[in-house]
């Protein structure tokens, strides 16, 4: 039985001003878990190589699998809709499934459409297996855990306890010279060191999807995939795509060490929690390679940072940024604007607030309550969201008014505070020095972008 999955054609991203074009890694480990499995499979990643509806219709066509699926954030589930009725249109003998963040939250929607045969609930890998085995066999799908057809719900699929029985993800049906990060000519990969959050912040739709309890996989484990990036697909920058990598900061350090140790030549970047950097940790991981870090900054306001149950304090934040100028290793910081309670002044203070962090880059996005998340119920039930095409949740885009902002006015504040955070000549003189011509690329497509 052939498998084919696809990640849609997509090109609104919210990273795409900063260069980045990342490996779907949840269908290349189902990919490489069906492989294990003894299936024939192919991945087709529309967003990275740019397709056309045409060009997928070919593909699809030429590879005539008997399995389709497809994976969906929010933002590109229209896009991700229109290639499942592509594929059945395509292939009609075929079944074509459906999985991913918004389809587990949102599956009785789904399942509304005549081209869409099941959704996959949670996370995929072992679901998927199951589902493929039951298919060849021709047994009973009620008997799949974690899957949704017709009217059928079956029971949930528990979570993948131990992350290093799954073998590493299939970038070899990826086209994996098409990755970047900062527009940098590196071969780019990413990875997932562990998943879960016990953070519980209230807009997290990962935390929603993989659980309060944090996996990690080994020390050992996670430095075997770097060697093996490097060695077989001559990686020049991994980026870890972990909610937060740095929850555990014993194991970041075992992790510097693994790559010292072994001598591993590469750069690399993560995300990171403000308070649980320190001198020490940020030392070691300047010393190994790492280059950038991601920080949630989110709010100046303390108390919009209590309200979304961020469990962090300003000088924390603060000490964060200060700390890591300090090692050389490049920040990207994120705020979100207009969350409940945001007001014009105090929008005025976060954007000031990030200048003053002085950060290498920074995200300005609009509050985006996602299904699954504790945002999205509470604006739900308040009534809040005034824009439900989910093609406009890509963080880009207004989909609800605060206490004094309207959606216009709330579209407005992000642009000035783009232009005023990129558009400073001391700032581009330093990140001239710093990554060169490329930050004239990110402020250009920044301009284009908002």
């Amino acid at each position: 039985m052939k498998v084919m999955l696809i990640n849609p054609p997509y090109s609104s991203s919210k990273y795409k001003f900063i260069g980045l074009v990342a490996p779907p890694l949840g269908i290349a480990y189902i990919g490489a878990v069906l492989e294990s499995g003894g299936f024939e499979v192919e991945i087709i990643d529309g967003a990275a190589l740019e397709m056309n509806w045409k060009s997928l219709e070919q593909a699809i066509n030429k590879a005539a699998p008997q399995v389709i699926a497809i994976t969906a954030l929010t933002p590109t589930i229209n896009q991700a809709l229109e290639t499942a009725k592509l594929a059945k249109k395509t292939c009609p003998d075929a079944m074509v499934i459906m999985g991913g963040y918004h389809p587990s939250f949102n599956y009785s929607e789904i399942l509304e459409k005549e081209y869409v045969d099941l959704v996959v609930v949670g996370e995929g890998e072992y679901t998927m297996l199951e589902l493929v085995q039951t298919l060849e066999d021709e047994g009973d799908l009620k008997k799949v855990r974690g899957i949704a057809y017709d009217d059928v719900v079956t029971s949930p699929r528990p979570v993948t306890a131990d992350l290093d029985e799954l073998p590493f993800p299939a970038r070899h049906l990826l086209p994996m010279e098409h990755y970047k990060i900062l527009n940098m000519k590196l071969h780019t990969s990413t990875m997932i060191s562990g998943r879960g959050c016990p953070m519980q912040c209230s807009f997290c739709a990962s935390a929603a999807l993989h659980g309060r309890k944090l996996r990690l996989r080994s020390t050992e484990n996670v430095v075997d995939e770097m060697e093996y990036l490097v060695e077989h697909h001559h990686a020049g920058m991994i980026a870890f795509m972990d909610d937060t990598f740095t929850l555990n900061p014993t194991r970041v350090e075992q992790i510097c060490e693994g790559i010292m140790k072994r001598d591993i030549d590469v750069y690399w970047g993560c995300t990171a929690r403000a308070d649980t950097l320190s001198n020490n940790m940020l030392q070691k991981m300047s010393d190994s390679g790492c280059i950038t870090m991601f920080l949630g900054v989110e709010s100046a306001d303390q108390q919009q940072l209590d309200r979304v149950n961020k469990q962090m304090t300003i000088e924390k934040i603060r000490r964060a940024f200060t700390l890591s100028r300090k090692h050389n290793i490049r920040t990207i910081a994120s705020v979100v604007l207009g969350m409940p309670g945001d007001t014009r002044d105090s929008i005025g203070r976060t954007i000031k607030f990030v200048r003053e962090l002085n950060p290498s880059y920074a995200l300005f996005s609009l509050a985006t309550p996602y299904p699954g998340t504790r945002f999205y119920k509470e604006s739900v039930e308040n009534n809040l969201i005034k824009v439900k095409d989910w093609s406009k949740y890509t963080l880009l885009s207004p989909v609800l008014e605060t206490v004094d902002c309207s959606i216009d006015e709330l579209k407005n504040m992000q642009k000035k505070a783009f232009r005023q955070f990129y558009i400073r000549p001391t700032y581009v003189l330093r990140q001239l020095r710093m990554d060169g011509p490329i930050i004239l690329k990110t402020i250009a497509a920044l301009m284009k972008e908002v």
